[in-house]
């Protein structure tokens, strides 16, 4: 169990930060406008995305522990013939 626990703490250490990374905005007026008039495009929103492939991977995780943990516990006894 401190091992799980000393994994994803490291992981959230290290993966978090990362999240929060994001470029600074633009000064105002700076450059021209969009090509072709109109508003500036917006990048492609991957919020959706990303949180489903982490709850995905999370979830993975956990059942893969789980059957880790199923299996050290369990006494398997043989059957005698």
């Amino acid at each position: 169990m401190k091992k799980i626990r000393t994994i994803i703490t490291l992981t959230l250490f290290f993966v978090l930060p990362l999240l929060t990374i994001a470029d600074p905005p633009p000064p105002p007026g700076s450059g021209g406008g969009a090509p072709g008039g109109g508003q500036t495009p917006v990048g492609a929103p991957i919020d959706g995305g990303f949180g489903i492939l982490l709850a995905l991977g999370l979830a993975y995780g956990g059942k893969k522990l789980y059957d880790t943990y199923k299996a050290k516990n369990t006494n398997i006894v043989e059957p005698e013939n």
